[in-house]
């Protein structure tokens, strides 16, 4: 179980950018169309079993790039990544869910896509309504949802199927502060069992308490990886 970066790079063509969020800081950097924008920028890492790395930077320094090339939703321009181990990604808010779908039909849909079979998800799919606290809405059209609901949902799912990585984007941003308690119990109950966590996050103080290593990016850069205390020492001083 492992990750290993080596001067990994991602760069996009201008128009490649997918999503409103990458979107504005490259236009802020005042790209020009046809430019190529990296991303990432030789990105050197190497994170071990047991490991939980805290990924820090402002918006558009490229922390979701970073997950999203963990997790081969997109591949690296240059370098090598190598990754070992079945991965839980929660990166994007709901992604995956059909929003026509009830919540129980997409509990289903969702472990189809983390490859169980209808018979394991049976298996998990009350632990999940309970862990969610969504049974009044489980049979709801999840477009009813709200983003609080949706993180319940998507994270009790990708926290009851078998998996070695987490990756987490902000999932803690939404909902109550006792379900971002619960879940925060869940993963350090992960970390104890040796299982390789990243999570991206601006609150300092759980990823201070929860992360025994962290990643510092700035503008697809790395500027420093190590101890957490550090990377969030230098983090306040960008």
């Amino acid at each position: 179980m492992k990750i290993v970066f080596e001067n990994v790079t991602k760069r996009f063509f201008k128009q490649e950018d997918r999503t409103l969020k990458e979107l504005i800081p490259s236009l802020l950097k005042g790209s020009k169309p046809g430019e190529f924008i990296n991303a990432l920028k030789d990105i050197n890492l190497d994170i071990n079993r047991g490991d939980t790395v805290g990924v820090l930077g402002r918006n558009g320094a490229g922390k979701s790039t970073l997950l999203k090339v963990i997790a081969g939703v997109t591949q690296p321009t240059e370098g090598k990544l190598t990754v070992e181990g079945k991965i839980a990604p929660l990166i994007e808010l709901g992604a995956g869910f059909h929003p026509q779908l009830t919540g129980r039909e997409n509990i289903y849909l969702n472990g189809s896509i983390f490859g169980l079979s209808k018979s394991q998800i049976n298996e998990v799919f009350e632990e999940i309504v309970k862990f969610s606290e969504l049974r009044r809405f489980i049979d709801t059209p999840v477009k009813h949802y709200s983003s609080g609901m949706y993180m319940r949902l998507g994270f009790s799912v990708a926290v009851h199927v078998p998996f070695d990585i987490l990756l987490t984007d902000e999932i803690l941003a939404v909902g109550d502060l006792d379900f971002q308690e619960k879940c925060i119990n869940k993963m350090k109950s992960f970390k104890k069992e040796g299982k390789i966590i990243i999570f991206v996050s601006h609150a300092l103080e759980t990823v201070e308490a929860f992360c025994n290593k962290g990643l510092l990016i700035d503008k697809g850069n790395q500027i420093f990886y190590g101890d957490v205390k550090e990377a969030i020492e230098k983090y306040k001083l960008l």
